[in-house]
């Protein structure tokens, strides 16, 4: 369960690249991941060691862990909606918690702007798509002022990059 309070965490060099590491490859154990810290970037550490931090890493929660399909076995959707005005008092917890706790809610939140909800969603079919969103207008139609759906296809990338992490440890410098 996430924390509404952001992880304190002071990075060390190897925890960041540690998970640069688990990035690549998520099934690494402690003993790969120190021979790699080794080998790779000259930190000598010992499994025990690297075990512990991404342990203490997990805890204060410095990343999530999902288990995330591979994407040729979901359709997406990005859905977006504003809430009615007329309707928000009386409706806006029910729908948004409609949407976060549905088992086809991939991740959720707010934008900007003309403050937008999105969604990032899965489904098996289009069908079951279709019916999710007959389903929501049934139940929060009154609430929801313009749903857009578009479907996502061709995911060309699903993944987190290594080197996006580097900035972790910069930022403590």
């Amino acid at each position: 369960m996430a924390s509404s309070e952001p992880p304190d965490w002071e990075f060390k060099e190897r925890d960041v690249l540690v998970l640069r590491e688990l990035s690549r490859d998520p099934q690494l154990s402690s003993r790969d991941l120190a021979r790699i810290l080794d080998e790779k970037y000259g930190i000598d550490v010992s499994h025990v060691t690297v075990s512990e931090s991404i342990r203490g890493m997990r805890e204060e929660g410095v990343f999530r862990e999902a288990i995330i399909p591979n994407e040729e076995y979901f359709f997406f959707a990005l859905f977006e909606f504003k809430f009615n005005p007329e309707n928000f008092d009386e409706g806006w917890r029910p729908a948004m918690e409609f949407i976060r706790d549905s088992p086809n809610t991939l991740f959720y939140f707010l934008s900007d702007g003309e403050y937008q909800w999105k969604a990032v969603m899965m489904f098996a079919t289009r069908q079951a798509q279709s019916q999710w969103i007959h389903d929501f207008y049934k139940h929060h139609g009154e609430v929801v002022d313009n749903l857009r759906n578009s479907i996502v296809h061709n995911v060309l990338k699903f993944r987190t990059d290594p080197e996006i992490l580097e900035s972790l440890h910069e930022s403590e410098q």
